[in-house]
């Protein structure tokens, strides 16, 4: 439908109503559409470069997936009140948005492209990523940039058993599984998701279900695209006619002269051997290319060249896969490497392990906190914490590199994410176990699937800690290589099996199901058919090495580190919160300063004390229940002197309340000074015979001293001596 320049289209997923609108926003991008789901709106741009910079040889594709605080009504914190560097989730929904749209462009386009996403409005029920990955596609679609092959995506839960399609905020909360799956019409080129323990014929069932709707989200850009010209422009990308031909020349002569040395080198077992073998090839096939060309007008392209060199590689080693099932370091297919597994490593901290699989090693650090130590999260949602977190670093010596290192990168951070997914369904709830728990990865080297050695890592680390986690978990990275029909599926992908194969796929669970699962393409898609396969090879993967995994620690250690703070939690009813605060904090800064512990007061009435010394707790606890209880008649107390008077004493029963003792009560005999029988200070037991209507306490100390028993005899001459001087 169109009104003038401004077209809009409508239709169902999921039984909610998706619009779709160009022409009227930012109409000098070369495409621009606004994308709503109830109340949610996101605006998203394409941009494409005219040229590509010289001496580019890959696509460089940016995303930016931008929250606007005024989206939810809200006003961003912080000193400046303006939206900052992105959020670790506008990081992740952009990576969303990039992963699945990469493989689609043509090979040999070189030109700067920017996708940018803002969201505009949100309603805090349907969430923006998903809208805003299908604006995306509509937004390259409709645009002359060369993107001809659009993508659907949906989220898919599982609730009560029941799949939903794109459930709603508070619908997610309950699922069991929340997987977003995008691709083309016929096949799944994405998946990105978590699972509390789901078999993998659920997920796969959840995937097909899916792509019935990704179908309907294709066919409507389609025919939208038909409504607004008749077929998408064609841009002329190519390259030129001598680059064409002098990466021909370059190809022919490799594959006859240094074929069989490039594929000797490419079999070296070992990374640092391999990689410097073929370093070692491509500088001995330059020189005698430039000892030949020397005296001529022709002169050797070094950037051209390196660009066959790769491919050539890529072609060789896709070959042996296909055609012999040989990998590079002499593997069978299904291989896992050898793997070591260590944990207490480390003497000073919390929980340590180090997970060692070929050439990748994480060492994995557990930490536990206070409450305090909680992450705040600060989103277009409620604000909220975490009391599980992981962090994900990947320094360059890693990899022998060297390169600053500054902030995280979006591939930490993604990784780091991936690795929380898989584990966090496994912590146990916070009445169960009150720490805040963090989780760091330092990967120490790396060779593929660094993400799925720190989910090993975290679960040894873990339960090394003294963590009860549920069970313990486990991750694998699958590769794959594709030629027309034919196909191999790899299982624990090396570096280099990953750069020139065509799948990344990583499953990760316990021995009873899945608890996150992604999955990257370079090709434009999988048929369901491989998808099964792919599971099923992961399956086995993940049970074989959770098998390795429990020779080393099977279950959480049943005492924490000394090093880990002792931790109490006391429940008191939330009207007693002030109370235990006091006027301006004065009776919990009080309590802490007697104590020496750290205490965090939730609006709930949880109250959290920590301290080094289980002592300081049990004060504390003391200190807080005296405040929140009351005395009651007939109870008995212990109790200390505070102030001493003619008629009697103040003894203090509970925290901040006293009775007063009356010298009558003192003793069961006479008792002529209260100081006879007590001194400041004394700690005594009474009991609390009568509250008046003002709460006044009256207390008793000989009602729990034994009356002293009669002498009869003395008894019987006083009574006798009584009768006769009558």
């Amino acid at each position: 439908m169109s009104n003038n320049n401004i077209h809009f289209t409508e239709f169902e997923i999921g039984g909610k109503k998706i619009r779709v609108e160009t022409g009227k926003l930012a109409k000098q991008a070369n495409g621009a559409v606004t994308v709503s789901c109830g109340e949610t709106v996101v605006l998203v741009t394409a941009v494409a470069s005219k040229e590509p910079q010289e001496g580019t040889d890959f696509f460089p594709l940016l995303v930016d997936y931008e929250e606007k605080f005024y989206a939810a009504g809200k006003i961003p914190g912080g000193f400046f009140k303006r939206e900052g560097r992105p959020s670790e989730n506008a990081i992740l929904t952009s990576r969303l948005i990039d992963r699945p749209i990469r493989p689609l462009f043509p090979d040999g386009y070189y030109n700067d492209v920017q996708i940018i996403t803002s969201v505009l409005s949100y309603d805090q029920a349907n969430l923006p990523d998903i809208i805003s990955m299908i604006g995306t596609s509509f937004a390259l679609y409709i645009s002359d940039i060369p993107f001809y092959k659009p993508i659907g995506a949906v989220r898919i839960g599982y609730l009560k058993g029941e799949y939903v399609i794109n459930p709603t905020v508070e619908e997610l909360k309950l699922c069991e599984l929340s997987l977003v799956v995008a691709g083309t019409r016929d096949s799944v080129i994405m998946l990105e998701g978590e699972a509390k323990e789901l078999p993998e014929d659920i997920i796969l069932t959840a995937i097909e279900k899916a792509q019935i709707e990704i179908e309907k989200i294709v066919d409507a850009q389609i025919k939208f695209v038909q409504e607004i010209r008749p077929e998408k422009i064609v841009e002329t990308w190519h390259e030129e006619q001598t680059r064409l031909e002098t990466k021909l020349k370059y190809n022919q002569l490799l594959k006859k002269e240094y074929s069989e040395s490039i594929e000797t080198s490419l079999t070296i077992i070992g990374k640092s051997e391999r990689e410097e073998g073929l370093e070692s090839l491509k500088k001995e096939i330059i020189q005698k290319l430039k000892n030949e060309f020397e005296g001529t007008e022709e002169s050797l392209n070094l950037s051209l060249f390196n660009e066959v060199y790769d491919s050539l590689c890529r072609e060789k080693m896709r070959n042996l896969i296909i055609e012999k099932q040989l990998r590079v370091d002499h593997r069978k297919l299904d291989e896992i490497r050898p793997m070591e597994c260590e944990t207490g490593i480390l003497p000073r901290v919390h929980g340590s392990a180090l997970f060692t699989r070929g050439q990748t090693q994480a060492l994995v650090i557990t930490t536990l906190g206070s409450v305090r130590d909680e992450q705040s999260v600060d989103t277009l949602e409620e604000d909220t914490t975490r009391k599980f977190y992981l962090h994900y670093n990947f320094p360059p010596f890693s990899v022998g590199d060297i390169k600053p290192r500054r902030s995280q990168s979006r591939r930490e951070i993604g990784h780091g994410a991936l690795a929380e997914k898989a584990v966090k369904v496994l912590i146990p709830e916070g009445n169960e176990f009150p720490y805040t728990i963090r989780v760091v990865s330092e990967i120490l080297e790396s060779n593929g699937s660094s993400s799925m050695a720190t989910v090993c890592g975290a679960s040894l680390s873990l339960m090394d800690a003294g963590v009860p986690i549920k069970k313990p978990v486990a991750g694998v990275a699958l590769g794959l290589v594709k030629e027309n029909e034919r196909y191999e599926i790899l299982t624990d992908i090396l570096g280099i099996e990953d750069h020139y194969g065509d799948m990344d796929f990583k499953a990760v669970g316990t021995a009873d199901g899945l608890t996150a699962i992604q999955m990257d393409l370079k090709i434009d898609g999988v048929s369901i058919a491989i998808l099964r396969d792919i599971f099923e090879r992961s399956k086995k993967g993940r049970l074989f090495i959770l098998e390795k995994m429990n020779a080393t620690i099977a279950k959480p250690r049943a005492e924490l580190s000394h090093y880990v703070p002792k931790m109490l939690i006391v429940n008191v009813s939330t009207d007693k919160i002030g109370s235990i605060i006091g006027p301006s904090g004065k009776n919990i800064k009080r309590i802490i300063e007697e104590t020496g512990t750290c205490i965090d007061i939730k609006d709930n009435g949880e109250i959290f004390i920590t301290a080094d010394e289980l002592e300081k707790i049990e004060k504390a606890k003391y200190l807080i229940e005296g405040l929140v209880r009351e005395a009651k008649v007939g109870e008995i107390y212990n109790g200390k002197v505070k102030r001493i008077t003619k008629f009697g004493a103040f003894v203090e029963i509970l925290p901040g309340i006293e009775g007063l003792l009356h010298i009558s009560n003192l003793s069961h005999s006479h008792v002529s000074k209260v100081e006879d029988v007590l001194k400041m200070n004394d700690e005594i037991q009474v009991k609390v015979i009568g509250i008046d209507q003002q709460g006044k306490i009256d207390l008793s100390r000989k009602d729990l001293i034994p009356k002293p028993e009669r002498n009869e005899e003395n008894y019987s001459r006083r009574f006798k001596k009584r009768e006769n001087n009558n």
